[in-house]
């Protein structure tokens, strides 16, 4: 048992707590994050706007495979933090045990399935003549080897309810690293192109699965006593509480289809072009915003388990202060540096950097309500009440987002598009002020 970590949780001041789990989090996200950065820059130096744009239409698969790792991890998680809460230790491991199981089971059969089809997948996510054969590439890599990565989100989701978020951290740190060498290698070295893009970042995540397993061989871990056996109850509250984040991280999906087929209508490949850099761009910067998800949800599951209502709701408010803070500074990141973030994907074509440009100063406005709307979903998942958190998600990524995709873009053109995510966020942080923050906080 990791007890000098969980009885930090309920001895040291929250803020101090919070930020044990929070720095090393944001950063690990971050650092994880810089894989997709990464490959973007990449390949839109070595193989150029067309890869760009091929890499951005198979994107949807990879939120889908991480979905997949986020929906078994954070309800898995969360139970895991709630059982040690109440010092069941044994029925912790059992979480653990079957989230894993679990996982790879439903990632075997989604890669066995993409792979037989995934001609007719690139057709479907929008790929064309001039970007048809890069998706294909990309896609077929998830598709094979796609489990890998999620496995890496998985077992560093428990490494780190488990007391070590120093050590996921690490992981995620390396795996940058070697991302960063291979895709070098692999594109300009090897001439892969978008196929050595996948590579790279696959045989990436199995270093950062080698380090996290160091954790299972620390004496006080958990997690090191293997226990599995099948239970249908058990599974049944795991997906549940898990689903929210699933529907979160497939709204992703929903939000980069929706983009690629909004704007392609109006703008044609170099459309697309543009918006790879952006959503590359916001992958980085979104993630980052899960970096208080998981700071957040060891702590709130944890109180909630030990029954620390004072502490719980000085969570929420830690947690608060810190998205509204970052979301400040990430839009303000994009307001000054948008022409040197678009410079780093080396495009040749004028009017796709423009377009990238004003992209970025508009679609990062929504950063300063993200984060807020981040936190009240990781409050109702960390305590299993799972209708309001999905209720959360639901509008924000689907509800509002497609009405505003559908309607901004005919009053307003492209720029309606761009801020389509901006004004769903917003409209979803309204209701919560107006109906659920005062409510939480009694």
């Amino acid at each position: 048992m990791m007890k000098g970590t969980h009885d930090n949780l309920k001895q040291l001041p929250v803020k101090k707590v919070f930020m044990q789990y929070f720095v090393p989090s944001l950063i690990g996200m971050m650092l994880m994050s810089i894989n997709i950065l990464i490959d973007g820059i990449f390949v839109g130096n070595g193989v150029g706007a067309e890869g760009l744009a091929g890499v951005n239409l198979a994107m949807p698969v990879f939120s889908l495979i991480f979905a997949i790792s986020l929906w078994i991890g954070i309800g898995g998680g969360t139970l895991y933090s709630m059982y040690i809460g109440e010092q069941n230790f044994i029925q912790a491991r059992r979480v653990f045990s079957l989230s894993i199981a679990v996982a790879l089971v439903l990632l075997f059969v989604l890669g066995a399935a993409g792979w037989v089809n995934v001609d007719q997948i690139a057709e479907w996510l929008g790929a064309n003549a001039d970007t048809r054969a890069h998706t294909i590439e990309y896609l077929t890599i998830l598709f094979l080897l796609g489990w890998v990565i999620a496995l890496q989100q998985l077992l560093s989701i428990f490494v780190r309810n488990d007391g070590s978020p120093t050590l996921s951290m690490v992981a995620l740190g390396l795996t940058a690293l070697v991302n960063i060498v291979l895709n070098y290698v692999m594109i300009f070295v090897l001439d892969k192109g978008v196929l050595g893009a996948a590579l790279a970042t696959v045989i990436a995540s199995v270093l950062g699965v080698l380090v996290l397993l160091l954790h299972f061989r620390k004496k006080q871990s958990t997690l090191r006593q293997f226990s599995f056996r099948w239970s249908w109850p058990m599974l049944n509250r795991l997906c549940s509480i898990g689903f929210p984040s699933f529907l979160a991280e497939a709204g992703a999906l929903v939000f980069v289809a929706g983009y690629n087929l909004s704007i392609v209508a109006l703008l044609g490949t170099d459309g697309v072009a543009a918006f790879s850099v952006v959503n590359y761009l916001h992958g980085f910067m979104f993630l980052s915003f899960f970096g208080i998800e998981s700071a957040l949800q060891p702590m709130i599951s944890y109180y909630f388990g030990a029954g620390e209502k004072e502490r719980l709701i000085e969570s929420v408010k830690v947690g608060e202060k810190a998205s509204l803070l970052l979301g400040g500074i990430l839009l303000v990141a994009g307001l000054a540096a948008a022409p040197l973030l678009v410079s780093f994907f080396g495009l040749d074509n004028e009017e796709v950097r423009d377009l990238a440009v004003q992209g970025i100063r508009l679609f990062f406005t929504g950063y300063l309500f993200l984060g807020f709307n981040f936190v009240y979903m990781t409050y109702y998942q960390s305590i299993g009440q799972v209708r309001p958190s999905m209720m959360i998600i639901l509008l924000r990524s689907f509800v509002f987002l497609l009405l505003l995709l559908w309607l901004l873009p005919k009053v307003m053109g492209v720029t309606g598009v761009w801020l389509a995510v901006p004004v769903s966020e917003m409209l979803v942080s309204v209701l919560l002020v107006l109906f659920v923050r005062n409510q939480i906080k009694r």
